[in-house]
């Protein structure tokens, strides 16, 4: 295992993004990344001896968010396919925390669910061929969001009133190939199986996204963990398996080949263990993944430990050879 620096600006390290990376993929220059306590998304690039110099986008700039510029979208997956950017959100409720320093109000506030529209969002953003720069693309969003298709779903539509860290629907990878989109959740997992939604896409025109065709759901026996990344790998995926729940452990590189024309259930010997990862205790949760061009495979962590933040600003991600 190698590390690199991803190296933040002041206003990155001032709103947490590089201890809450949740989204990452590789760049003509350098890495796309995200974190999900924000609306915005990051480019850094590769200055020979780390990822810096980095530039800021704000999602408003780029489609309609529902819930305005200011309210988080809690980006959660990227990819980069057919000359787009694409970025998901989790699509989950949020259950308020108990304070440490006020713990009488812990039960009231373990009563409170928020919805926040921005996490309900699928967007696509062409990136100019010469610069890559991001432009104004098309967004899955407010009433036409994806968890509308999920109403009637006979696995998923019960948990859509729960928040994602109680196992409710949460959506934490993304991965496109060039004419499907494959969505991994973390949560539900049922009964030890993980979910992953295939779709296709299209321009609904005037900034819009919508579903071709109905969309399509896979049942892989990840053995009780749900997906926390997902990124392409040749003809393959690869999954980051983790802990639906508030745990720390354990977590895995899975590879899986989808099969052309057929959904239902995966089990264990159709899915190889590429890795087992390392984490912490309360710390070092691995979040996104990216095989990067020399088929090196990167892992970020959300929450770090303090041994990965550099004197420069910058964390440290892991570079594993798989």
């Amino acid at each position: 295992m190698e590390q690199v620096e991803l190296r933040f600006d002041h206003a990155s390290r001032a709103s947490q993004t590089h201890t809450n990376l949740s989204a990452i993929r590789q760049s003509s220059t350098g890495l796309w990344v995200a974190g999900d306590e924000t609306a915005s998304f990051e480019h850094l690039t590769w200055t020979g001896d780390h990822y810096g110099d980095q530039r800021t986008f704000q999602l408003a700039d780029y489609i309609a968010l529902p819930a305005g510029p200011q309210d988080e979208a809690d980006i959660e997956g990227l990819a980069r396919a057919n000359g787009y950017l694409w970025l998901v959100g989790s699509h989950s409720l949020k259950r308020r925390k108990v304070r440490a320093k006020d713990p009488e109000r812990g039960p009231e506030r373990l009563a409170s669910v928020i919805r926040e529209e921005n996490r309900f969002i699928l967007a696509r953003l062409p990136l100019d061929p010469d610069t890559e720069s991001p432009q104004r693309g098309a967004v899955m969003s407010g009433s036409r969001n994806l968890t509308e298709h999920l109403r009637d779903d006979p696995h998923l539509a019960p948990f859509l009133a729960l928040p994602g860290k109680d196992n409710g629907l949460d959506i934490e990878g993304i991965a496109v190939t060039p004419d499907r989109v494959y969505l991994g959740l973390r949560g539900p997992v049922l009964r030890g199986w993980a979910v992953v939604l295939e779709l296709r896409v299209e321009d609904a025109g005037k900034g819009r996204l919508r579903l071709s065709e109905p969309y399509r759901k896979h049942f892989l026996n990840l053995r009780g963990l749900g997906v926390r990344d997902m990124c392409p790998d040749g003809n393959a995926l690869l999954l980051l398996a983790g802990p639906t729940m508030d745990l720390d452990g354990p977590v895995r590189v899975v590879r899986w080949r989808p099969r052309a024309k057929r959904a239902g259930v995966v089990p264990a010997d159709e899915l190889e263990t590429v890795l087992e990862l390392p984490y912490g205790v309360g710390c070092d949760h691995p979040e996104g993944m990216v095989r990067l061009a020399d088929d090196r495979l990167m892992v970020v962590y959300d929450s770090p430990s303090p041994a990965r933040i550099t004197p420069a600003g910058g964390v440290l991600a892991d570079v594993f050879r798989i």
